[in-house]
């Protein structure tokens, strides 16, 4: 494993090679980025930033798309893969909100996470974007380079991973770090033809150097 230094080191690395890095879900309100949010689950945001527009403008509020049913979804959203189970999501979702919480998100994981298709991953996006409460989401690019760097050991769970990184980093540092890791997992270190050879973290990494053999 890494030592917290070098966990630090390669945060800073990924953040000098992409200062840019950021969410890139557009959403308008709390209630329509956490849709974007669950929309993008096994799904690239460029894909559902082409979707939500329309989605948006038809289901203004909770409200509105608490009234409909999943198959009045599905056609705003049927570029999107799974886009059947998403569309139930959505609307059960939107039922809940307004029944159990007056129609608002609410800055708090615990109940975040009660309300369909809604996860810690997706209860920590929500909470760091949109609320500003310190929070690490923990995506398949986050585990891949986790695992890789030996951040954690290859068969740590989402957990795990995400408390490693709350343990290493200061809480201001980890939607930064979160947003640098994704960005490096995009386009650098891929789940396949990593850029290992010229990688600048090639030293503390042992997986980088065993494929630049």
């Amino acid at each position: 494993m890494i030592s917290k230094d070098q966990i630090e080191l390669a945060i800073a690395t990924m953040r000098e090679k992409y200062p840019q890095a950021r969410t890139s879900l557009v959403a308008d309100t709390d209630f329509h980025f956490l849709l974007a949010v669950i929309l993008s689950a096994q799904a690239t945001d460029k894909s559902v930033n082409l979707v939500t527009p329309a989605l948006f403008a038809r289901f203004p509020t909770p409200n509105d798309l608490a009234q409909v049913t999943a198959t009045d979804v599905e056609p705003y959203i049927k570029t999107i893969g799974l886009y059947r189970n998403k569309a139930r999501y959505l609307v059960a979702c939107a039922q809940k909100l307004v029944t159990d919480y007056g129609g608002v998100v609410l800055a708090q994981r615990e109940e975040l996470v009660k309300l369909p298709g809604v996860g810690r991953k997706t209860a920590n996006v929500v909470l760091s974007e949109r609320f500003g409460v310190p929070a690490f989401a923990v995506d398949t690019h986050v585990s891949r380079i986790a695992k890789r760097l030996q951040i954690v050991a290859a068969d740590a769970s989402v957990t795990q991973i995400e408390r490693k990184f709350m343990d290493s980093l200061p809480p201001e540092k980890w939607l930064d770090a979160h947003h640098a890791l994704i960005f490096w997992g995009r386009y650098w270190c891929t789940a396949r033809q990593p850029h290992c050879t010229i990688c600048p973290l090639l030293n503390i990494c042992a997986y980088g150097q065993e494929q630049a053999k």
